[in-house]
């Protein structure tokens, strides 16, 4: 049985990146599904003169942990000014300050993203797929959800079935 960590890249609470994320980890056959709710775990920004107060944050080797027990990630993105979301930086500049790790420490991922726009997140992806593979992502597969009002349906998930079908056909290859 594949475990899986589900994240939303998003501090939003009702993050449209948490939903797309949590809807594709349950597709996964055979896998338990942990979620998590980065508006949840608000940490303090990073500076290495803050580190040198406060030490590493609980919430930061809470958030490694779960990601070392997980197999896979299913991770989506939230575009802001078309860069990553703050909070999501944060946490990951926070993580890169572990001696020996590198961030994703080799992890497999579905990186995604998606957005109310027609580009889906596009531009977050392509800084993404340059940046975490430095940042010792193993990224297995990208999905784009563009017009996510118009595509998702809290109850229904994608309903759009060309792009239900593509992220369909990506989850089975990576199960």
């Amino acid at each position: 049985m594949k475990n899986i960590l589900s994240i939303g890249g998003s501090t939003s609470n009702k993050s449209i990146n948490k939903k797309l994320a949590d809807y594709t980890a349950l597709m996964f056959k055979d896998a338990t599904v942990q979620f998590y709710d980065l508006s949840q775990n608000e940490l303090p920004i990073f500076s290495v003169q803050l580190e040198e107060v406060i030490g590493m944050p609980e919430l930061v080797l809470d958030f490694v942990e779960l990601m070392d027990e997980a197999d896979f990630l299913v991770l989506s993105l939230a575009e802001n000014n078309g860069n990553l979301n703050a909070g999501f930086k944060n946490l990951l500049d926070w993580v890169s300050r572990i001696p020996g790790r590198k961030t994703f420490n080799e992890k497999p991922i579905l990186l995604m993203a998606t957005s109310p726009g027609a580009r889906g997140g596009a531009s977050v992806l392509e800084i993404a797929e340059k940046s975490f593979k430095r940042l010792g992502a193993d990224i297995k597969s990208t999905f784009s959800l563009p017009s996510f009002n118009e595509n998702f349906d809290v109850e229904k998930g994608i309903v759009n079935s060309v792009l239900l079908a593509e992220l369909q056909t990506i989850v089975k290859g990576l199960n």
